[in-house]
């Protein structure tokens, strides 16, 4: 075994949310350039590590000098290398002082339209010294880094000021120079804690010595994983529950060396402030972790919450009152903010929504609260809701974004206006609707619940959808300034799962009906179809993250329905009969009678049973004939399962026709006969997905 290659960086206090990123990124680079010298196997994926004040990449069984190696460089066109005499023309005689070969030396080589010189030169290998420091140059500059700072009297940037560095083979401190440091095998341990400069004495040792004599747990996922066993075991001690947020614990253990975990309170007199504001005040702005009592089924915010401290301290009192002290103003205000925002009505404050601008093509605020009144009375309607509910939370839905929580804190919208609503003396349904208009906010989140809060919840998105597809914002690639896949992805979900029985294409048309004229720039058509098109492609992808099958989905999609809610009732249908043996040889029918349709140009007219001649074909027009009720039954009463089933019985018939009838026959009326009735037989099979795509 070689020795083990370690790099640190020692660096001011990084970007916590972006720290793991940052580190993998280094060590990914690192990798590259190591293994494509030859320094380590290209299998050696080499492990990353980062605290707060450093990125550390570690790669073991490092070669100290690469292998010798033929080094191949392409030169000039053998067209245009040599003259008409074969002698070389300037070209190559630059090409060959560049790489130290002789004419006789060069070879020619074809990549299939060109031929061209090639030099091949032997190269002993070099020891890693002569590349190292470039290789961390060159991986620093590539990371995911979206602003640089330059300290000091030098040129160097980066993300952060950089004071050390450490490039060590073993215990061999390789040579070199990086954002103006020289290597070195030394390094500072934590902040406090530690006993002064640390001396590496091994790559090895890096991670013991770090730990005993500085204080600092340098991986990454050891410190996420003690901060997770201490915040388990102090919530245990009191017979509560942390509130769980992984990426709270990642960007705490971003920011510590040394966690160690304290329990702190406040005042139970905050309570009364709702706990969505207590816990983002206490999560977002102190990184605090509330501590909930779910005893006997109760899931209540106590007044008690933990603290991952980056000190060990025997007697941890100044450290929890100095914690409970730095909340305390946080919670006055959002005590302050609620009690101010109740003394206002959400519907004295709708008319402030006039000043607010939505988008400067759609208008305010206000003016959209009018439309999203409208087209959720209508949808209630449909579903057979309390329409005066649905209009009245729609009135109020965006009444709590002129107030003074959600101003501080707009990832509250919604939740503040279901306790003010409530505060008001608005009826549960409407609050509830308020709140819930917001939902699903994110992939995998929760659907409103009830009719009208999803009348409101549709309308809020529908409107939106409408509205920027009317105006030419449509999403292009990965842009997506105003969330409209995520709006979509709301809809379809609500729309399937719920489920709910609307045509999607007549709420979008009620959506279009609320916009002023001549606010919608986009001609009818051309927006219909590019809303129409995008939906489609986003319930595609959704039905494809949820495990279905690609052709399953393609059979019904190709159909483009427009009742979202019955399609997982189709897909299940459509796998069923794919499962049956007459499926293939009907999929197959299927193609076969799309071709020949597509010759006729759609132009089949009524079947004329007197035309009727091949006793197949009569065959299969009486089981047509003594199928199709029963198959339209079946549709009718939603058992497409049992309506592929029927159509299954048609196979043999099916088989008969193609084997003995010319469907392209030479006579006019007997062909456009034929033909009608391979339309009938398709309009049938195709009711529930393209059997075709099977």
């Amino acid at each position: 075994m070689n020795p083990t290659l370690l790099i640190e960086l020692l660096t001011e206090e990084l970007p916590p949310k972006s720290l793991a990123k940052l580190a993998v990124a280094f060590r990914d680079g690192l990798q590259k350039s190591l293994a494509e010298a030859g320094y380590i196997a290209a299998d050696n994926e080499g492990q990353w590590f980062a605290t707060p004040r450093r990125l550390v990449a570690r790669f073991e069984n490092c070669h100290d000098t690469q292998p010798d190696r033929v080094i191949e460089k392409k030169g000039p066109a053998v067209s245009s290398g040599v003259d008409a005499a074969g002698k070389p023309t300037k070209a190559l005689e630059g090409f060959m002082r560049s790489t130290g070969v002789e004419f006789a030396q060069l070879e020619k080589l074809s990549d299939g339209k060109t031929d061209y010189f090639v030099a091949r030169q032997q190269k002993a290998g070099e020891r890693i010294d002569a590349h190292l420091a470039g290789f961390v140059e060159a991986a620093l500059k590539k990371l995911p880094v979206a602003k640089l700072m330059r300290w000091g009297a030098g040129e160097a940037q980066f993300v952060r000021p950089v004071h050390g560095l450490i490039l060590l083979h073993g215990a061999r401190v390789v040579p070199g120079r990086v954002m103006g440091l020289e290597s070195r095998n030394v390094t500072l341990g934590h902040r406090f804690m530690s006993s002064g400069l640390i001396t590496i004495a091994d790559a090895d040792q890096y991670f013991d010595t770090l730990e005993n004599q500085g204080k600092v747990i340098v991986c990454f996922t050891r410190r996420r994983a003690m901060i997770r066993e201490q915040l388990d075991a102090a919530a245990t001690k009191r017979g509560l529950q942390w509130l769980q947020d992984d990426a709270l614990v990642d960007e705490v253990t971003a920011l510590v060396e040394h966690p160690t975990v304290y329990e702190a309170e406040f005042e139970e007199e905050f309570l009364a402030v709702p706990p969505e504001c207590l816990i983002l005040t206490m999560k977002a702005n102190q990184k605090y972790f509330p501590l909930m009592d779910n005893a006997g089924g109760k899931h209540e915010l106590t007044n008690k919450f933990l603290v991952v401290s980056n000190m060990q301290v025997a007697d941890p009192v100044h450290i929890v009152t100095g914690n409970a002290r730095v909340v305390r103003p946080r919670l006055s205000d959002a005590k302050f903010f609620f009690e101010t925002d109740k003394k206002t009505p959400l519907s004295k404050r709708v008319e402030k929504l006039e000043r607010v601008v939505y988008h400067n093509k759609l208008g305010t605020q206000g003016q959209r609260v009018q439309r999203l009144v409208v087209l959720a009375g209508k949808i209630a309607g449909h579903l057979g809701a309390d329409k005066a509910a649905a209009e009245r939370a729609a009135l109020l839905a965006k009444a709590d974004l002129v107030s003074d929580m959600v101003g501080e804190f707009p990832e509250l919208q919604g939740i503040m206006g279901r306790y003010y609503a409530l505060s008001d003396g608005e009826s549960a349904v409407v609050a509830d609707a308020i709140e819930a208009h917001y939902h699903p906010r994110f992939n995998g989140d929760s659907l409103p619940q009830g009719n009208v809060a999803c009348a409101v919840a549709l309308a809020e998105r529908l409107d939106a959808l409408t509205g920027f597809f009317g105006i030419g914002q449509i999403p292009t690639g990965d842009k997506d300034p105003f969330g409209l896949r995520r709006a979509a992805l709301g809809v379809l979900r609500m729309l399937m799962e719920t489920p709910l029985p609307l045509d999607i294409e007549h709420l979008l048309d009620e959506a279009a009906a609320g916009f002023a004229p001549g606010l919608l720039t986009v001609p009818v058509a051309d927006r219909r179809t590019a809303s129409a098109d995008f939906l489609r492609e986003r319930l595609r992808h959704l039905l494809r993250e949820q495990g279905h099958e690609q052709n399953l989905v393609d059979a019904v999609l190709a159909l483009e329905p427009t009742r979202i809610d019955l399609v997982p009732a189709k897909l299940a249908a459509v796998k069923a009969f794919a499962l049956l043996p007459e499926a293939e040889a009907l999929a197959a029918a299927n193609k076969r009678i799309v071709n020949l349709l597509k010759k006729a140009e759609g132009k089949t007219g009524d079947i004329d049973v007197m035309l009727l001649q091949e006793l197949a074909e009569k065959a299969l027009f009486s089981r047509l004939n003594s199928t199709s009720p029963e198959v339209e039954s079946r549709l009718a009463a939603g058992d497409y399962e049992g309506a592929l089933k029927a159509l299954a019985g048609l196979r043999r018939d099916v088989d008969a026709f193609f084997d003995g009838v010319m469907v392209m026959a030479d006579e006019p009326l007997t062909r456009a006969n034929r033909l009608a009735l391979l339309a009938k037989l398709s309009n049938l099979m195709n009711q529930v997905a393209d059997i075709s795509r099977l």
